[in-house]
Parts: structure tokens; C-alpha cells; sequence
């Protein structure tokens, strides 16, 4: 199987780091969307949507989006629940991720790394710090009552969230104020399979 992404990218770093974790052999093909390499005739056919990560199966059947991905790539292992209201869980946390916290935490972090910054985009980058901060103080208490997300056990949903909670700083975020969600990171950047961002 491919995956085309960027390491970079939180959606795209959290499908890397599930493969290592299950040991998933596959191959990468970095992207660049600065360069528009996700917009090319050849990729859109792929993706119309035209965004990164995207799993390619060897049978030629591609599925974008990155939580679909995991949850994909999971199924029947420990990372997936069996159990239906555990699954539902995960998921909700998943939609969470993609509603309530990537469009605040993501957004913030690709405007401070991707782009530098720039003075036009100060005040969106600032307008997503109160999202941003709201999302992180949800996990925050969660993870002061289980020590993974939907409960005892690390799921997608944790490998979903981790993408880009882990590097939150780099838009701008504190994660000294979140006790809770600084030891999750701990918790699961020592599991023995896990890889970093870099």
C-alpha cells in the first residue's frame, strides 16, 4: 500500500504513526501542498478532494481523509473497539478532533510554522487561540478521569487527538496549563512502537 502525505502535518503524521504501531508495512510518498503537488490532474484523480493524508491500496481503491484512514487500518486490533458504544466513543472523539480542535489547534500551527506568521494572517492566527484553548481544557478533563481518551486503552482516538495536541505549542498554545494532557503525551510517546514527528 501507498500513503501520500506530508510528516509535517498532524493529519498526516497520526496514519504514520498508527502503521508503526501495528507494524503496518507501506510505502510513503512525501507531498508538498506548498507546492501544489496535491492539486496535480494525477493526485485530484486519486483525491478530488485534493488533501493529504491518502491511503492507496495495492488494488488501486484509494480512501482519503485521516480518521477514516485509521480507523481502517485498526480495524481488529487492540486500536479499534469491538464493542459498539466503545466504538461510537472513539469516533466522537474523532469528530471532535475535526470540528471542535484541528480548526482551531491545526489552523493557529500552520499559520506560525507553515507560513511564518505573516502580518495579514496575525489576526486569524489569533482569532483560533480561544477555540484552540477550549478543545485542549475539554481533553484536559477527560484525561484527568482515564488515562486515554475513551477510556482505559489507547485507541485511534488518542492517535487521532495526538497529532497535533503534541506540537500545539507551535501555534501557540500552552500546554504547561494542561497537567492532564502532558502526561497522556508522556503515556504514549513511550510506547515502545511509537515514532516522532521528525
Amino acid at each position: 500500500m501507498k500513503i501520500y502525505g506530508d510528516i509535517q502535518s498532524g493529519n498526516c503524521y497520526k496514519v504514520k504513526l498508527l502503521c508503526a504501531l501495528l507494524d503496518i508495512e507501506h510505502e510513503w510518498i512525501h507531498v508538498d501542498i506548498l507546492e501544489g503537488e496535491s492539486k496535480t490532474p494525477e493526485f485530484l484523480t486519486k483525491s478530488p478532494n485534493g488533501k493529504i493524508p491518502l491511503l492507496e491500496l495495492v488494488d488501486g481503491r484509494c480512501l482519503p481523509e485521516s480518521n477514516a484512514i485509521l480507523n481502517f487500518l485498526a480495524a481488529g486490533s487492540d486500536l479499534l473497539p469491538s464493542d459498539n458504544f466503545q466504538l461510537a466513543k472513539v469516533q466522537q472523539w474523532q469528530f471532535f478532533e475535526q470540528y471542535s480542535h484541528e480548526p482551531f489547534v491545526a489552523v493557529a500551527r500552520f499559520i506560525a510554522k507553515y507560513l511564518g506568521l505573516p502580518e495579514d494572517r496575525r489576526a486569524d492566527y489569533e482569532s483560533k487561540q480561544e477555540g484552540g484553548n477550549k478543545a485542549l481544557a475539554i481533553m484536559e478533563d477527560q484525561l484527568t478521569k482515564t488515562p486515554y481518551l475513551a477510556g482505559d486503552k489507547l485507541t485511534t482516538a488518542d492517535i487521532t487527538l495526538y497529532g497535533y495536541t503534541h506540537v500545539a505549542e507551535e501555534g501557540g498554545f500552552d500546554l504547561d496549563k494542561y497537567p492532564a494532557i502532558q502526561a497522556w503525551i508522556s503515556r504514549i510517546s513511550a510506547h515502545p512502537k511509537y515514532i516522532g514527528m521528525q
